[in-house]
């Protein structure tokens, strides 16, 4: 199995991290600088359109491409706080041919202070024209980051999901 695995804002995936995803299947993570280039889902998705990746995992900034790349794309995602409704840097979002939303399981921290987790789930509600397979799991003491724990326990069961 294919994974892209799209960080945030000035972030990169962790090893511990990483170490947790490659037990599913080989993970690409591309280091993209969000600051210079406005296109990254535009280019995320050419450069990995034709690599038949089967998921998407994406937080904060990454969460935001990572919801499109996967329409794009046409496969699931995972995205954790991702920053859907609004971002502290400009990025374009294409114009995108498919009508139907694939699964996306969302983990969302009511603590968040850098991704407004109440425009968030505003965002993801003016979406539900389009016929999303949303499963949200709102943490009410997590904040930005994502702890270890719950990155392992929220993959655990995105996986789980897709084999069922």
């Amino acid at each position: 199995m294919n994974i892209l695995y799209i960080h945030g804002l000035n972030g990169s995936l962790s090893p511990e991290k990483r170490e947790i995803l490659e037990e599913y299947g080989e993970v690409h993570s591309p280091f993209i600088d969000y600051e210079v280039i406005p296109d990254s889902i535009t280019k995320l998705s050419a450069s990995y359109h034709n690599r038949k990746i089967d998921v998407i995992i994406g937080s904060s900034m990454g969460g935001f491409a990572g919801y499109y790349v996967s329409n794009v794309c046409q496969c699931p995602a995972l995205l954790f706080n991702p920053a859907l409704a609004e971002r502290s840097v400009y990025q374009n979002v294409p114009n995108i041919q498919y009508k139907k939303s694939p699964f996306k399981q969302i983990v969302i921290g009511t603590q968040d202070n850098v991704v407004n987790p109440k425009r968030t789930l505003n965002f993801l509600a003016n979406t539900l024209d389009k016929h999303p397979n949303y499963q949200v799991n709102v943490y009410n003491d997590l904040a930005h980051r994502i702890p270890v724990n719950i990155f392992e326990k929220e993959v655990k069961l995105f996986f789980k999901q897709l084999c069922d």
